[in-house]
């Protein structure tokens, strides 16, 4: 799950913000009126804190480094949650991969149900839901004749992809939703976020399971 002191660098904007934090205090304090010093210095210490957290979230811009394999195989990371078995999701596989030599990677970001359980850290359940969806999506992409890999994911999406990449040398990525409607990703706008970070091309595929069978 998404620890905002991810990095060394993570962890010194948080020093360096607290540092300033306590001198402010301590100068406007000694410059004004102790309440008013006070005041003031919470104020700019917590815009400061806002500045660090959005910058360790990534929602400031950046670019995510990316390699290639360069080996002829075409490697394809799918990103997915409670989508990530659906029969439009499966199809987009397979025709990214027909004809080629492939490798796939499917990470399954663990959502937690509410913001109390993400600050809590009580994930249990949501890592396992999350495994079980990304196995049974393991066996139907078998099916296809393709091989593939899969992990449990950053609770942040965008933070997943950026985790996989690090590790896997995608060709491409494959982001599958629910509809727009229904899709808290498509509102977070972590399709768009991506596009503006990652250069490989990345698919959008929407998966309505509601319109599937129910065998599924």
């Amino acid at each position: 799950m998404h620890n905002p002191l991810r990095s060394e660098a993570d962890a010194f904007r948080w020093v360096v913000v607290i540092g300033l934090g306590a001198i402010a205090v301590i100068a406007l304090t000694l410059l004004t009126r102790p309440v008013f010093g006070v005041v003031l210095a919470a104020a700019l210490l917590g815009f400061g804190v806002g500045i660090a957290w959005r910058s360790s979230r990534g929602s400031l811009p950046r670019s995510v480094a990316v390699g290639r394999g360069g080996d002829g195989t075409h490697r394809l990371l799918v990103v997915a949650n409670e989508t990530v078995g659906g029969m439009a999701l499966l199809e987009e596989i397979r025709n990214r991969c027909r004809g080629r030599s492939s490798e796939i990677m499917v990470v399954t970001p663990a959502l937690t149900a509410s913001r109390a359980e993400h600050w809590a850290s009580d994930v249990d359940e949501a890592i396992e839901l999350a495994r079980q969806r990304m196995e049974l999506s393991l066996i139907e992409i078998d099916r296809l004749g393709l091989k593939a890999k899969g992990e449990i994911g950053d609770s942040d999406p965008n933070v997943a992809i950026e985790d996989a990449l690090r590790v896997f040398t995608a060709d491409e990525i494959v982001i599958s939703t629910h509809p727009p409607e229904r899709s808290r990703w498509l509102e977070r706008g972590v399709v768009e976020r991506a596009r503006e970070e990652i250069d490989l091309p990345i698919s959008h595929v929407v998966v309505d399971l509601s319109a599937e069978p129910s065998s599924r």
